[in-house]
């Protein structure tokens, strides 16, 4: 099992999660296509820990075996929480007057999603499962 925690705390943070992220996927052994999804979910996370919850940190997990690649990251903020989730995962919803992709668009990026949130942040978990060709 390999483990990487990336403190976000900058924009440069992001960076480094995201190609932390397809580094790992592409060693994992996942296409192209998986890789940028993982690194496309985890970039997307990142911004929203940094963004609204005033930074965080990003872990990112491989959990392989001989029969599947499966990869976590897990992203959490101590910020003030989402208020209502429900309509934070709906489509095109924003509080930033961004396109409002980013949690519902994560969430089809990704074979597992699982957001907690409360008043002490917030902390998504994030799973990409692929059976290894054989």
């Amino acid at each position: 099992m390999s483990r990487r925690t990336i403190e976000l705390g900058a924009s440069a943070d992001l960076l480094k999660a995201r190609l932390d992220a397809r580094e790992m996927a592409q060693a994992a052994g996942l296409g192209v296509m998986d890789q940028t999804r993982f690194a496309t979910a985890v970039s997307e996370l990142g911004r929203n820990a940094l963004v609204y919850g005033g930074g965080g940190a990003c872990v990112l997990e491989d959990r392989s075996d001989t029969l599947q690649v499966r990869l976590l990251a897990e992203v959490c903020d101590q910020g003030p929480g989402i208020a209502d989730i429900e309509q934070a995962m709906g489509e095109g919803y924003s509080t930033s007057g961004s396109l409002g992709a980013g949690l519902p668009g994560t969430r089809r990026l990704v074979d597992r999603f699982d957001l907690q949130s409360g008043s002490d942040g917030t902390v998504v978990r994030i799973e990409i499962v692929r059976r290894r060709r054989g």
